[in-house]
């Protein structure tokens, strides 16, 4: 068996090596084909995980609000099956999470990161006659560190200036830009229940998403519970996981817990994150029909050879070879061609992929000063197995029909 193999590999190469033009025209198709499919997935896969990756940083992973996600069900719906019971209207409820320094320290207990407490205020913020709403966050700043990138994200300033100030407020730079704030200067807050504070900018922030920076700004615990006109609360806990993938399953155990609505950052970019999934599929299907162009390439080259190699396949069957020897032969020329074309497609998406990555950018929209590039041996694998099974493939076909001609036939002229 080892001899006929051996016998079959030695054959087949000398087959490629005899058209060394058609052979290596072969091999650049599905190099080519190899190399752009790695690059474009690599630049794909790295632009989804940047975008993601903005989108979690954006804000905490688990957000714990003060609202329910289902109304409580009353008495006669639970006690009968038929009763349906809507538009009651329940006595006014105190806003707030009941006990939340109690329930932070319980979801810290079983909870791998970190957790901060935060009031959320509608309020409209004023300067030099310019008004804008704005969602005014209340954090406590040694701890809002732990559980968000926000110092990171903080210009001309730091979270700790706002201990330095009276009632001192940090503006997304998209607000400040609305407004024409700049820091130093003192805007006017008003909030829900009509309290209104002067307010010191001391600093600006920049998330990289428009909608948050054009909306958002940051006050300490105290100021926001001023403005929300309600000593002591806090409606929302923001909670940080090591593993950012779990935070869905953690959400659901907190709000199985505690009954308060958590929302996960998945859940929140619910919709964008389907866009993406539809987004790979598309990318697959590009990469697959890439690969499938180049695969053409190999077949015409391996039907060209068996048409120009039929007496000699009349010669080698007549020497005793077997029709599955001579479709081995035909078939190892396939797979030779599709590994060199395989191996050089590596080292050209490699390449390719190095290339876009010093590509620069510069606009005021982004905070990436180049294009992002994942490497992930995932996609080479599956380009090199893609290319692979094409080449097979496409050398299988006219192997076959190369090993089905009978000797006769080709000596006569017939074929």
């Amino acid at each position: 068996m080892s001899a006929r193999l051996g016998l079959a590999v030695s054959i087949a190469l000398t087959h490629v090596r005899s058209r060394a033009r058609q052979t290596l025209v072969g091999v650049l198709g599905v190099a080519t084909g190899v190399g752009f499919s790695v690059m474009m997935a690599a630049l794909m896969e790295g632009s989804q995980r940047d975008f993601i990756t903005q989108l979690v940083d954006a804000l905490p992973h688990i957000l714990v609000s003060d609202e329910r996600r289902h109304p409580s069900p009353q008495p006669a719906e639970e006690a009968y099956d038929a009763a349906a019971i809507q538009g009651l209207t329940t006595k006014a409820i105190r806003p707030g999470i009941k006990n939340p320094f109690a329930m932070m320290s319980a979801i810290s207990g079983w909870v791998d990161g970190a957790v901060a407490p935060s009031v959320q205020a509608k309020a409209v913020v004023r300067f030099a006659g310019r008004d804008r709403t704005a969602s005014v966050i209340g954090i406590d700043p040694k701890r809002e560190g732990e559980v968000s990138k926000l110092p990171t994200q903080i210009r001309q300033g730091t979270l700790a200036d706002l201990y330095r100030a009276s009632n001192a407020i940090i503006l997304g730079d998209g607000l400040a830009g609305k407004i024409g704030a700049r820091v130093g200067n003192v805007v006017s807050v008003t909030g829900g229940t009509g309290q209104v504070l002067l307010c010191t900018v001391v600093a600006f922030s920049h998330t990289g998403v428009a909608s948050a920076d054009d909306s958002q700004a940051y006050v300490l615990v105290k100021t926001a519970q001023i403005l929300a006109g309600q000593t002591g609360l806090v409606n929302e806990i923001r909670v940080k996981a090591q593993d950012v993938m779990a935070a869905r399953e953690i959400a659901a155990r907190i709000e199985a817990e505690t009954g308060y609505k958590s929302v996960s950052w998945q859940e929140a970019h619910e919709d964008l994150l389907s866009a993406f999934e539809i987004r790979n599929l598309i990318m697959y299907m590009v990469v697959g029909a890439i690969l499938l162009v180049a695969s053409f390439g190999t077949y015409n080259i391996i039907s060209t050879i068996t048409h120009e190699k039929t007496r000699d396949i009349a010669i080698m069957k007549s020497l005793g070879l077997t029709e599955r020897l001579v479709r081995t032969i035909f078939v190892l020329e396939g797979l030779v061609i599709g590994l060199i074309g395989t191996a050089l497609g590596f080292a050209l998406g490699l390449g390719l992929s190095l290339a876009m990555g010093q590509v620069a950018i510069k606009s005021p929209f982004m905070d990436a000063t180049h294009l992002p590039i994942y490497y992930s041996p995932l996609h080479y694998a599956l380009a090199g197995a893609v290319a692979l099974s094409a080449s097979l493939v496409a050398a299988y076909l006219p192997a076959r029909k190369a090993a089905s001609l009978q000797p006769v036939d080709i000596i006569r002229g017939a074929s």
